[in-house]
């Protein structure tokens, strides 16, 4: 059996949600899989279509970490079958007792914004204190490596794992239709699904749609995502006058999402550095590319792990308003767009959850 101790996972949206679900859903090919998670709107639909046991974990914020961990813990206890305890994230090893995670190997995953703390802060040695449970450190890519040796952790046990994706899905020509009414007959046609945060550079985006506005009349930006930045982001909309070519969309259909995805010629998130957030990996490059989309990212953090500059698409400075726009005109210059899209579907083929999972299991085999 495999144990799966998780903060975030499906059906909440985020990066790290898609990653535990995916990880999770690909154990289940080589053994069971119990889940301890939180409750979430719409987990239990989500729980009764799952071929895995989730538990999920109610209550206050501040009281259900310490009720998770006292489950997990009992759990261990009772059960001696756990191959392996997978963590999605440091703060969910760290109340989970030693003495029960040595009977298994013990993996801790984990992403860049989540670890970058000053050496010697609180936060810092709790973080050293956590990892040092586990058999091994899984870093999301070089990048998050790099920062999490900077930071204090054990480098012998950290190992770089990128995070996989889904197989691209056959998309339903209900959902084709509607991305196509979306979109109508615009050119070029930029996407970008990601949480409303400032280090994802929406702000960043929009100016470039108005400067690319003379250029591309008939240019049309979709943001998928949710998040603090919102009114602020729809508000500068409205300042720059792009308020038909920039449409914000939230809760929509998962099918209409990879629809619009496929639908699109860019996939657009210049990342930055805001203050300790930075980008890990950046799977939603990945997600667009399984789809025959290349991507423009931003040169902090992971990205370059995602994107092969050049080949699968380019890497700007996200805090550069005219690196993002000259990165945009050279992408979309000679149909550059079409070649992009072709080596990063082919470039995807390597992150598809049946490969990377055999790496996970390699370590817990070991």
């Amino acid at each position: 059996m495999f144990l799966v101790v998780t903060r975030n996972f499906p059906p909440d949206i985020g990066g790290i949600q898609v990653l535990m679900g995916g990880l999770s859903e690909s154990l289940l090919d080589h053994g069971p899989v119990k889940v301890f998670a939180y409750e979430f709107p719409n987990s239990s639909l989500y729980d009764s279509k799952s071929a895995m046991n989730i538990e999920r974990i109610k209550g206050i914020k501040l009281f259900r970490k310490y009720r998770k961990a006292n489950l997990v813990n009992n759990f261990i206890n009772e059960n001696s079958n756990i191959r392996s305890v997978l963590a999605d994230h440091w703060k969910s090893l760290e109340l989970l007792k030693e003495e029960h995670l040595n009977k298994s190997k013990t993996i801790c995953l984990l992403h860049s914004k989540e670890i970058n703390h000053q050496i010697g802060s609180s936060l810092n040695k709790r973080l050293i204190k956590s990892t040092n449970k586990a058999n091994f450190i899984i870093a999301n890519s070089n990048f998050t490596k790099e920062l999490a040796i900077k930071v204090g952790i054990n480098s012998s046990k950290i190992r770089v794992i990128f995070p996989g994706i889904q197989k691209p899905k056959i998309i339903d020509d209900k959902f084709k239709m509607e991305a196509e009414s979306i979109f109508k007959d615009s050119f070029p046609k930029i996407i970008t699904v990601a949480r409303l945060e400032k280090r994802k550079s929406h702000d960043k985006i929009l100016m470039t749609i108005k400067n690319l506005k003379t250029k591309f009349p008939n240019i049309k930006y979709i943001s998928i995502g949710f998040g603090e930045e919102e009114n602020n982001l729809k508000k500068l909309s409205k300042e720059l006058s792009i308020e038909k070519e920039a449409i914000f969309l939230k809760n929509i259909d998962e099918n209409l999402k990879l629809a619009l995805i496929a639908a699109s010629n860019l996939f657009l998130m210049p990342s930055r550095i805001d203050k300790k957030s930075v980008e890990g990996f950046g799977i939603a490059y990945m997600e667009a590319a399984s789809y025959g989309i290349g991507s423009i990212g931003g040169k902090d953090g992971g990205t370059s792990d995602a994107i092969v500059h050049n080949k699968t698409g380019l890497i700007c400075d996200g805090n550069d308003l005219n690196s993002i726009y000259e990165a945009v005109i050279d992408f979309l210059t000679n149909d550059r767009f079409n070649k992009f899209g072709k080596a990063a579907q082919k470039f995807s083929e390597n992150f598809h959850w049946n490969k990377i999972v055999k790496n996970y299991l390699k370590l817990i085999n070991e």
